[in-house]
């Protein structure tokens, strides 16, 4: 259940439009932006389960481990397996990008991955940095508007902003539930009863 109440500027028609999952059969992108805590992974992996249960078969990968993953399949000869799955899935989430610049063997294997899964498959992308800063990301400038070209022009984005949903105080909104303070006060009073 996706809580709509939380403040990270959800826009909840777009969710709901993109949970019902037409953007997987018109093979779209979707670009999921914003503060680290907002919920970027949780939604998309919300997503992932709905296109799951639609049918559609989804590959999941955190980019830091997918590149050191390539680099070592480049080398014991998994590479065309694992390139395989990647540009198989229906779905292929790729959570955390942008938490550095990429090598020159990186931009290749990314831009080998993107065009082969153009218009065949969707591609959901989360990041902390705004979808304007990618191009330094990739840190060549050929291979940024190729790979970008393929991932930013058919995709649906969610900009998301707000306090870390981590945060207890941040994610406590109902009055009814106690908050740590509220805890630690009962605590506090149930330990000085039992003394008594």
């Amino acid at each position: 259940d996706v809580d709509y109440r939380a403040a990270r500027r959800l826009d909840k028609a777009l969710f709901q439009q993109l949970a019902a999952g037409r953007w997987l059969a018109d093979h779209r992108n979707l670009l999921v932006t914003g503060p680290c805590g907002v919920g970027k992974s949780w939604l998309s992996c919300a997503l992932a389960q709905k296109a799951c249960r639609d049918g559609y078969t989804v590959h999941y990968a955190r980019v830091p481990r997918l590149f050191a993953d390539l680099e070592l399949a480049h080398g014991d000869g998994r590479f065309a397996k694992l390139f395989r799955t990647l540009v198989k899935a229906d779905l292929l989430i790729l959570d955390d990008w942008g938490l550095e610049r990429l090598s020159a063997g990186q931009r290749r294997d990314l831009m080998e991955i993107v065009e082969d899964r153009y218009g065949a498959g969707s591609t959901l992308i989360t990041s902390q940095l705004p979808v304007e800063a990618w191009h330094a990301v990739i840190d060549e400038p050929t291979f940024a508007d190729a790979i970008l070209d393929r991932l930013v022009h058919n995709a649906y984005r969610l900009a998301l902003d707000g306090p870390s949903m981590r945060d207890p105080k941040a994610t406590n909104s109902d009055p009814q539930l106690p908050t740590s303070e509220d805890r630690t006060a009962t605590v506090t009073k149930s330990a000085k009863a039992a003394k008594k």
